[in-house]
This record gives C-alpha cells, sequence and structure tokens, in this order.
C-alpha cells in the first residue's frame, strides 16, 4: 500500500533534516514538507533530505495540511507527522501496522499513553488534552487518550472527512468528524521528546489560549450544532 507523509512546517531547519532522515524509506512512497511561509532554511533543508516541498502562503497548521492533501497523488494511507523532532519516525511502521492489517481506518498516536521525556508534554498542554478528550467522549461517546498530531490514516476516508479547519483545530476536528461518521480508530501507545526550538501554540500565553479556545469552539459546534 502507498503511504505518504504530510509534515506541516513554519521555521522548523534545524529539526525537519532530522525528521526526514528517521522516516523509512522502504515504508512510504513520499514525504510532502509543506512550508508554510518559511522565512528560513527550512525548505533548503528538506529538500536536501529528499522531501517535495509545496508551498502554503497562508499561516495556520490547517493551512498547511489542506494544502498537503491537494498536493497527494492518491495513495493508499496518509501519515500527519509534525517538524519539530518531538514525535519519533521510527514509530511510524507501529502507526500505520493496524490500517494495513484491515483493524482501524484511523490511528492516532497517544503520547499520554506512551513514554515521554521529562517536559515534553507541557502542563498547559496536558490540561488541554484532558479536558477536550473528555468532552469528546461526554458528547460523541468515544474514547481518546490524546489529540496528538502524529496519525494515520485511509485516504479514501480522509478525503470523505472534507476538513475544514485552518488553524488550531485541525486534529479535534478530524476526531471527532471520525466519532461522526463511524469511522474505525485505535490509538497506539507512541514516545516524545522534548521539541527543538519554541513551541508556536504551547510555547506563548497568547498561543496557548487560541489553541485552547478553537479546540473547545470545534467540539462543540460539531456536537451541540451539526
Amino acid at each position: 500500500m502507498k503511504i505518504s507523509v504530510i509534515i506541516p512546517a513554519f521555521n522548523e531547519e534545524r529539526s525537519i533534516g532530522k525528521v526526514i532522515t528517521d522516516i523509512s524509506k522502504e515504508l512510504v512512497h513520499e514525504i510532502i514538507v509543506v512550508d508554510n511561509a518559511c522565512t528560513d532554511r527550512t525548505v533548503e533543508v528538506a529538500e536536501s533530505a529528499g522531501a517535495r516541498v509545496v508551498r502554503e502562503e497562508r499561516r495556520g497548521y490547517g493551512y498547511a495540511c489542506l494544502a498537503g492533501i491537494a498536493a497527494l497523488n492518491a495513495p493508499d494511507i496518509v501519515v500527519f507527522l509534525d517538524g519539530d523532532y518531538s514525535d519519533y519516525p521510527a514509530e511510524m511502521s507501529m502507526l500505520v501496522q493496524p490500517v494495513l492489517n484491515g483493524e482501524a481506518e484511523m490511528v492516532i498516536g497517544s503520547r499520554t499513553r506512551g513514554t515521554r521525556e521529562k517536559g515534553a508534554l507541557l502542563p498547559q498542554a496536558r490540561f488541554g488534552n484532558a479536558l477536550a478528550t473528555f468532552l469528546i467522549r461526554w458528547l460523541f461517546g468515544v474514547h481518546y487518550t490524546d489529540l496528538g498530531p502524529f496519525r494515520a490514516i485511509r485516504y479514501d476516508r480522509l478525503r470523505e472527512m472534507n476538513m475544514q479547519d485552518k488553524t488550531f483545530g485541525w486534529t479535534v476536528e478530524m476526531q471527532v468528524k471520525a466519532a461522526k461518521m463511524g469511522i474505525r480508530v485505535c490509538e497506539v501507545p507512541v514516545s516524545y521528546r522534548k521539541r527543538i526550538g519554541q513551541s508556536k501554540i504551547t510555547g506563548t500565553v497568547q498561543g496557548t489560549i487560541k489553541a485552547g479556545y478553537k479546540i473547545l469552539a470545534t467540539i462543540f459546534r460539531y456536537g451541540l450544532i451539526d
């Protein structure tokens, strides 16, 4: 089965090469790095490491993911992975295995169930995860333990989702839509380490507030309105 990897990136020149290098080239068909209006050497490093780079001028995690999806050439499975080297790309085979086996259509890499480096998952991120997953369980009856960005999904199911979020609500939109659509989802424990550089979301008070608001708004939008 053809596996494509999408890596949204904004100024990750110090980490993006490590991420790409650690991805098994025997496992994946292509690696797409989305240049989300980078101002450093991210593009140069990514291309040198063997990735295909596409440009998305509008900054936002969702914008970058949507640009990556638009650049796909009909794979069987799509893997989303951050470019900051906090996830372990070498664990990708474990992440996609339930999809390859036909046991699941979507797999979430759970950082809370896996091994975490001390200080890797900040207190505000742990609190936000706990609150969001509680609300999803309450509104949708589906039990998640994390909103982690390291995830795999069948391409046909991803297309059916018609993803819309442009910024911080991307991961939670995918998970609540999966719940509403009856998509078979499982979690696998994944390792997590301190990212290289500062987080654009939980690394600042403003980013944390914006992300938290957007995540909660997305949950209630799909849970109470749609």
